[in-house]
């Protein structure tokens, strides 16, 4: 037992040198003649507190500087919901200025996504070179190494994925650097490239990583091959629609390995949707629709206290909270969504004081104290959902729009609202197909709401000219949804070019 704690220690001080270097380079590793290299990689348990780091890191890539997952996904499309004034400027992206310094310094800043894809690539590189024998502990040391490795090459292609979708360009890193003084300074790969490494390892995942899992505490917060295949089908989709925007025409042959993805996904995983009287559930998380979630519950003390969900709450929720929560919904988009008395179940689960200017989400509200006898230090016991199924029932309607086939997007939407609402508002064959699309956009408005996917969904249709009112046609033509990058990581690597909108004005 006294070893275990002293790996564990030895490799938690490992993820502390990671995570407080400096930017000076772009990839921050340990030095090769660190205690590290010598008493790491001997055994599985060691294998395993290394993707636990990497998960760790990829957590706090997602969920640092206000929840940045859901500021660059949802917050931007300013339309859904408001962030009012706290000091840091952060609600000027809502007007699609990302220049104010704390966003610059904060949300342009692409390290922490690199110091997780720095752990896979050293997962990657050292649990390769396991022998049998170091992992002779497990019953199939073979398969205890490919689901590792699975993860890692899982934990890359999404981190990268991540950064695709907000900066376009970035520097592709694949190595496993020992020694950090000899990294290169890289500049910033086409997101073409970026876009092909994405999908190079899903499939070298998938290869490696079977659709169940070791053990049930895995379930949903680690990645298995319905993981991979979520993200590959969403790659697929982004770069059909994304890849060249001086068209609207997708790709036809991202659009069809999409619809195959999703296919195989839908026939293997074993997912199910959850019973509408359950709603409440899919967003506590590991629910029977649950895909990849980022573990965000209090049973292991990983709750958050200041997450996007709590800032929404008021004392109604939390003991001793804001009467004037910092953030809150849009009336305009309940209106435009849902309209006046609605019985769609997500409405009259996910919102309340929807009569006042400033209505409140409660979605993510299973609040947990840690003092409960007094009901003091509060946090929220919602996993981040990354992916569940409703997702991918809802793109075979994108798909099939994209394919022109107007019908069987019209019958997936009214399924859809039929699913939730007793009195659903449902389209018909009157309905042109931009019609359609518009109705498309606002069902995965009320889906997903407050699941950092918004803003990518009207980008991908060319529904954010109805919704985001800064994202003018030709500002979308120049790219200019992309984020600048924080000019600190130019001063150490001038190969590094800002993103090309941005300029001359940062």
């Amino acid at each position: 037992m006294r070893n275990t704690y002293k790996k564990l220690g030895i490799f938690l001080g490992v993820l502390l040198l990671i995570s407080a270097t400096s930017c000076k380079k772009l990839l921050e590793q340990v030095p090769k003649n660190s205690t590290y290299q010598q008493v790491f990689w001997k055994n599985a348990n060691d294998a395993r507190y290394a993707i636990s780091g990497n998960y760790a890191l990829v957590r706090a890539a997602m969920t640092n500087y206000n929840d940045r997952y859901y500021m660059y996904g949802e917050a931007v499309a300013k339309n859904y919901f408001t962030i009012q004034y706290n000091g840091d400027g952060l609600e000027g992206i809502q007007n699609g200025d990302y220049t104010f310094q704390y966003n610059l310094e904060n949300l342009g800043n692409y390290t922490y996504y690199y110091k997780a894809i720095a752990m896979s690539n050293i997962v990657i590189k050292n649990v390769s070179k396991m022998t049998d024998e170091q992992l002779q502990t497990e019953d199939n040391p073979t398969a205890f190494r490919n689901n590792i490795l699975g993860q890692a090459l899982f934990l890359r292609a999404f981190s990268y994925f991540m950064m695709v979708r907000v900066w376009g360009d970035v520097p592709i890193v694949t190595e496993a650097y020992d020694d950090p003084l000899t990294a290169p300074q890289l500049p910033r790969s086409p997101k073409a490239d970026v876009m092909k490494l994405i999908e190079d390892d899903c499939h070298k995942a998938a290869g490696l990583l079977t659709w169940s899992y070791a053990s049930a505490g895995d379930a949903k917060v680690t990645a298995n091959a319905g993981a991979v295949y979520a993200l590959l089908a969403h790659l697929y989709l982004w770069r059909a629609t994304m890849l060249d925007v001086s068209t609207d025409n997708p790709n036809i042959t991202d659009v069809n390995s999409a619809d195959t993805t999703i296919n195989t996904l839908m026939a293997r995983g074993g997912y199910s949707l959850s019973d509408t009287s359950k709603y409440k559930s899919v967003f506590v998380g590991r629910s029977s629709e649950g895909i990849f979630e980022i573990n965000m519950s209090e049973n292991t003390l990983e709750g958050s206290n200041a997450g996007i969900g709590i800032r929404f709450l008021n004392q109604s929720y939390i003991n001793q909270g804001s009467t004037n929560p910092r953030d809150f919904v849009v009336p305009n988009y309940l209106s435009e969504h849902y309209g006046s008395g609605s019985t769609d179940i997500r409405y009259t689960n996910n919102f309340e004081l929807v009569s006042t200017t400033q209505p409140m989400c409660t979605k993510y509200s299973n609040v947990i104290y840690r003092n409960l006898a007094q009901k003091l230090d509060p946090y929220l016991s919602n996993n981040m959902i990354i992916f569940r199924l409703s997702d991918f029932i809802l793109l075979k309607a994108e798909i099939a729009l994209y394919k022109g086939d107007k019908f069987s997007a019209i019958t997936i939407i009214n399924n859809w609202r039929t699913r939730f609402d007793k009195n659903p508002n449902l389209i018909d064959d009157s309905y042109s197909l931009s019609d359609v699309m518009y109705e498309y956009g606002i069902e995965r408005g009320k889906e997903f709401y407050l699941e950092g996917t918004i803003f990518y969904d009207l980008l991908r249709t060319r529904e954010y000219q109805n919704h985001v009112d800064w994202l003018t046609s030709p500002r979308f033509k120049a790219e200019g949804y992309y984020w600048p990058v924080d000019p600190a990581l130019f001063k150490q690597n001038p190969l590094l070019k800002q993103t090309k909108y941005w300029l001359g004005k940062v």
